[in-house]
């Protein structure tokens, strides 16, 4: 599915639950998730994710990654899905209005960094659970960690970490590396250099939400440059790597998944063909969960899930396990079934480093074409256990 489609069916979606909203609870809760047979639900959920503009692709497949869970297994929680527009002050007022009106006990959805730090500790103070499907800022992972704090994804540095040690395997020596300039962003490169034991030709932060990529790809040119790692998430990345291609530029690319995931490779097409890439989650992992959830997100939505996808159906399923261990209203249980990561996770085994961070496998892919759709396939492990370097001065 286009980006272009997305956006015209997240906008539906969105006035359709606001008018839900307007009609009854009741009709509420049959659009955003499933209620108790009482018609009181023992836990309420506020899922705040990008529906329109810029990024929306990926908010859908926050969306639905979460909402396939829900349907499966989530009797008696109740969601309730609102649009950030990719802005962090809209995002601050949905949720003062979730935790305040709505009386959620738990926030998620979150995609940019930048949005959840003007959220999360917010969330936090007042004494709600905050569970991120994606974002993991630096700040956030260590000092900044906090015991209703959950992150079910990764924190921001790991897949470029992974990258920087594949580019010294695939033999940079010479880097160009290019990130947007935001939290998650910064966090790209810091990961990647890390890692990465070489010299660099040319470091660059472009703008959150850029298009055009002339000025960069002429300095990639003329920078001696052997190979070039770039994180450009969602549209930015469509952009880059059509421009890059027909640049005639012939240099080796390596990134993170977020540039070449399933949302945009139908996008970008043969111009990613060959191109490597670091993952926490792939549909081609080899466990029963992961199988499942491939073939019934496809079943359900008509497309190919993405590693958005799964990161949400992991945080939904997260919540499913907690809640039927504990109360939500005893937060120390809650948060101890949070803790124990007692559901089966799309990646396989799942647990969580002090800081409540994941501990784990970041694969390296390659894309591929199977039949007319580009997609990614497993060639090798870049990291093994791997842990974020800032849950050592977290103090939980």
């Amino acid at each position: 599915m286009c980006p272009e489609t997305q956006d015209r069916e997240n906008t539906m979606f969105t006035t359709l639950r606001w008018s839900a909203l307007g009609v009854a609870t009741a009709a509420a809760m049959s659009l955003a998730g499933v209620a108790a047979a009482d018609g009181h639900a023992k836990l309420k959920v506020g899922l705040i994710t990008t529906l329109t503009g810029g990024g929306a692709g990926i908010g859908a497949d926050i969306r639905d990654g979460f909402m396939l869970a829900m349907k499966q297994g989530g009797e008696g929680i109740e969601v309730v899905v609102e649009d950030d527009q990719r802005k962090p002050d809209i995002a601050v007022q949905l949720a003062d209005k979730m935790i305040q009106s709505e009386k959620v006990d738990i926030l998620t959805g979150i995609i940019w960094s930048n949005l959840a730090l003007a959220v999360v500790p917010s969330t936090t103070a007042q004494g709600k659970f905050y569970l991120s499907p994606n974002a993991g800022p630096t700040q956030l992972a260590g000092r900044g960690c906090h015991e209703n704090y959950f992150n079910v994804a990764w924190q921001n540095d790991n897949l470029h970490e992974a990258a920087g040690a594949h580019a010294n395997t695939a033999g940079f020596k010479n880097a160009f590396i290019l990130a947007p300039n935001y939290p998650a962003g910064q966090d790209a490169l810091k990961g990647f250099k890390r890692m990465y034991e070489g010299e660099l030709a040319g470091e660059l932060y472009t703008k959150l939400g850029q298009t055009d990529y002339a000025a960069e790809i002429a300095q990639i040119r003329a920078s001696g440059a052997d190979g070039i790692f770039f994180f450009l998430p969602g549209g930015m990345g469509i952009s880059f790597l059509k421009q890059y291609a027909d640049s005639g530029i012939d240099l080796p690319v390596v990134g993170p998944a977020f540039s070449f995931d399933q949302g945009i490779l139908q996008a970008v097409g043969d111009a990613a063909l060959g191109v490597q890439n670091t993952s926490q989650w792939s549909k081609d992992i080899d466990n029963a969960t992961n199988k499942a959830f491939v073939a019934d997100f496809a079943a359900a939505y008509g497309r190919l899930p993405s590693l958005y996808a799964s990161q949400s159906f992991d945080t939904a399923n997260l919540i499913i396990s907690a809640a039927a261990k504990a109360d939500v209203k005893d937060q120390d249980a809650f948060r101890d079934a949070l803790r124990a990561a007692d559901f089966n996770s799309t990646r396989g085994d799942f647990k969580f480093g002090n800081n409540q961070h994941p501990i784990q496998d970041i694969y390296v892919r390659e894309v591929i074409k199977e039949g007319d759709i580009f997609t990614n396939k497993i060639i090798g492990t870049g990291l093994t256990d791997h842990q974020d370097v800032y849950a050592a001065d977290c103090k939980l």
